[in-house]
This record gives structure tokens, C-alpha cells and sequence, in this order.
């Protein structure tokens, strides 16, 4: 009880939490230039089809704020059609934010793009420089701070998405210099540089891989064509775990799905747990396929379990199938007779070994860097938090 009065103590409540005595919550309607602060696109009306051209000035999307690129599109309106939109038109340090999708991306225009507007998907926001780091409000957009007002100011209204009215009603807490807002801005940055930095060595990690894979999975002589059939055999689920089920105890028996990471979620749910691992996991509706080699239940009945015949390195056939080309268009179901029946070249169990060492190494170097990468992102979500709500000052 002492400890919660001290932490208290310094702080007032606000509508958004606890901030320190001198800082204050401002509305984005406070912080804003007070002409043509904030603007909407303009109606799809005004930028029907038939009205781009091929050249001219550019027409800028939420695709451009999703991948924070200015150079992605090529929608363009004539210097006519320019000059009759030119209150949308977009300008360096403009805050830019997508009202469709997933809440909180944004960006600011950089100083090198090309003369354009925005369309009807994208919020402008001009911001008052002397009250507001940019860059602050970049990490506010990005925080719980943003989402929990957001969840509250759209009851009833838009869903995963933003309006010029919530917008207008989202407010921020802010410390009392503009040096203080930037200190906050520059370590924050600091932490998403380190996880950029780490992203790329992933992605190039992964490159290698897969160059590697390409190399090493290339049928050489002396290699067997074989049935994928004699390497596997399969097993369907006799227990499947509804959608709704509750997980999160990680200790819990994890659920398989179709997916980046095939985890759904976890369950104590006892009946039904496949122990005999290792196996691969395959999606006969999306042909995704994950090694497995932990305990674990399935969602439903196209997730197929694959388990190795005898004398086959299993961790090598997984591989391979990341080679296969299946014809999964138009949502095609791959039955287990389809699969079993694909042709594939194998060399011998001592080769095939050791391209699984080689491959297994590889990904064991890449999951290292994945769960620091997770690691990063929790740790700069807690300071967000703290550094954000001024429980860490940076004076």
C-alpha cells in the first residue's frame, strides 16, 4: 500500500491514466495549425477512375502510410485537377494517418516525394510545430494510449478504422518543455532503429537460407525419383478444438493452425494431444506445412498430420515440400491421395542428412535472433509505456 501512495505521489488522473503534476493532455485539435490544421481526402467521386492520368501529380493511398513509402503507386491527376483539390494536397512534415484498417498508422511526409494529394482513405494533419514533436506523436499513434481511446471513442461507430471526429477527440499528455517531448521522441527512435536493424539481419538471414535451400535441395546425380507417399504416412485428428476456446496459459498443450506460426493459441484440454513428434503439419486447403517437435492439438480436420516411414529423415522431406509447387488456386482442397502421388528427388538417408544439419543449424540461428527480435519489441513496448505516461522522465 506505501509503495502504491509513492508511486502515486507526483502524478494527477486524467481521462487517458496517471501523468505527472506538470504535464497536461491536449486534444489534436490544440496542437494543431489553426488553418486547414486537419483535412479528410477528398470523395472518391472527385477521383473517379476516369480522371487519372498517366502523369502529373501524384494521388497518395493508405498503401503508402502502410508501408511508410512514398514512392509506391502510380495514380496520377492532371495540374487542372491538381489546382481544383489543392486543399489535399500533401506537404513535407505533414501527419498523415490511414482511416481504414488497423488502427494507428501513420507517417510524416518526407522532404524528398513527389507533388501530389491524398485520397479519401488518408487524414491530413498539419501540426504546430512549437507544441508538438512530430515524431512524439508518431510512437503516441503506435501505443495502448491511442487504441484504448480509440475502442471508446468508436462505440457505435466506425470499426477498425478512424474518422476525422475521433480524431479530433483523440488527446495526448504531453511534458511542459518541447525538449523533454523530443528526448522522449530520440530514445524511442533509438529503440525502433535497434529492432530495424535486427529485422534486416533476420530478412538476411532467411535470404540465405533460402539461397542455400535452392542449392542444396537441387536434384544432383545419383538422386531417386520417389513418391511423397513413400516417405510419409498420415493421421487425421479425431479431436479438434473450437474456435472460441480460451487460451493463455503458455504451459498449456499449444493449438495448430494454418499460419505465419501455425500456434493459435493454447488449451489444458487433455484428450485428443498428439506426443509422438516429430511430425509435419499440413494445411491440405492452403498447403502450408510446419515442422513439429513438441506436444501439441489441431483446430481442425485439414490440418493433416504427416509422420515419417521408416529409415527417412523427416526434417528433410519438410524441406523439400517447401520446394513443391502445389496447385492450391482457387481455394483447391489437396487431398492426402494428391500429395501422396507428387514426384520428388532424394539423395541417400547419410546425404539427406546432412543437408537436414545444415538447413536445422541455419533455423536455429534464425529462431535466436526471432525470440531477441520479440524480446526487443516487448522491452520497447514497456517503455513506451513508461516513457510515454511520464513515469520515466527524460529531463
Amino acid at each position: 500500500m506505501v509503495e502504491a501512495m509513492e508511486i502515486q505521489k507526483g502524478f494527477k488522473r486524467t481521462d487517458i491514466g496517471l501523468i505527472p503534476n506538470d504535464w497536461d493532455t491536449f486534444y489534436i485539435t490544440q496542437v494543431i495549425e489553426t488553418t486547414n490544421g486537419i483535412k479528410i481526402g477528398p470523395f472518391g467521386s472527385q477521383l473517379k477512375k476516369e480522371l487519372l492520368t498517366s502523369s502529373g501529380y501524384k494521388v497518395y493511398g493508405q498503401e503508402n502510410v502502410y508501408e511508410k513509402d512514398m514512392e509506391l503507386g502510380n495514380r496520377y491527376i492532371s495540374k487542372e485537377h491538381f489546382k481544383k483539390l489543392s486543399s489535399c494536397e500533401l506537404k513535407e512534415g505533414d501527419f498523415i494517418i490511414s482511416m481504414m484498417g488497423t488502427i494507428g498508422k501513420c507517417m510524416m511526409v518526407p522532404c524528398k516525394y513527389e507533388a501530389g494529394i491524398m485520397d479519401s482513405h488518408l487524414i491530413r494533419i498539419r501540426l504546430n510545430k512549437s507544441k508538438i514533436d512530430s515524431e512524439l506523436l508518431l510512437h503516441y499513434f503506435s501505443s495502448s494510449i491511442l487504441t484504448n481511446q480509440v475502442n471508446k471513442l468508436s462505440v457505435g461507430g466506425i470499426m477498425d478504422g478512424l474518422s476525422s471526429k475521433i480524431v479530433k477527440n483523440i488527446s495526448v499528455p504531453l511534458p511542459p518543455t518541447k525538449a523533454e517531448q523530443t528526448a522522449i521522441a530520440e530514445a524511442l527512435n533509438d529503440a525502433d532503429a535497434l529492432i530495424a536493424e535486427l529485422e534486416k539481419l533476420i530478412a538476411k538471414k532467411k535470404a540465405i537460407k533460402q539461397g542455400a535451400m535452392q542449392e542444396l535441395l537441387k536434384p544432383k546425380a545419383g538422386w531417386e525419383v520417389r513418391l511423397l507417399g513413400d516417405f510419409l504416412d498420415y493421421e487425421q485428428p479425431t479431436k479438434y478444438v473450437v474456435a472460441d476456446t480460451e487460451y493463455n496459459d503458455h504451459n498449456q498443450t499449444p493449438v495448430l493452425t494454418a499460419g505465419k506460426t501455425f500456434i493459435l493459441g493454447y488449451t489444458n484440454e487433455e484428450f485428443g494431444v498428439f506426443n509422438n513428434h516429430p511430425v509435419i503439419i499440413f494445411d491440405d486447403f492452403t498447403t502450408a506445412t510446419k515442422y513439429i517437435d513438441f506436444p501439441f492439438k489441431v483446430k481442425s480436420s485439414a490440418m493433416k498430420i504427416l509422420k515419417p516411414k521408416k529409415d527417412v529423415n523427416l526434417r528433410f522431406v519438410f524441406e523439400l515440400m517447401q520446394t513443391i509447387k502445389f496447385d492450391s488456386t482457387d481455394h483447391k482442397r489437396y487431398w492426402i491421395s494428391e500429395y501422396r502421388n507428387i514426384e520428388v528427388k532424394v539423395p541417400r538417408p547419410d546425404e539427406q542428412d546432412h543437408i537436414s544439419k545444415i538447413l536445422s543449424d541455419m533455423d536455429a540461428e534464425i529462431e535466436v535472433l526471432e525470440k531477441k527480435l520479440d524480446k526487443y519489441k516487448m522491452l520497447k513496448q514497456g517503455l513506451m509505456q513508461n516513457l510515454l505516461t511520464g513515469k520515466i522522465r527524460l529531463i
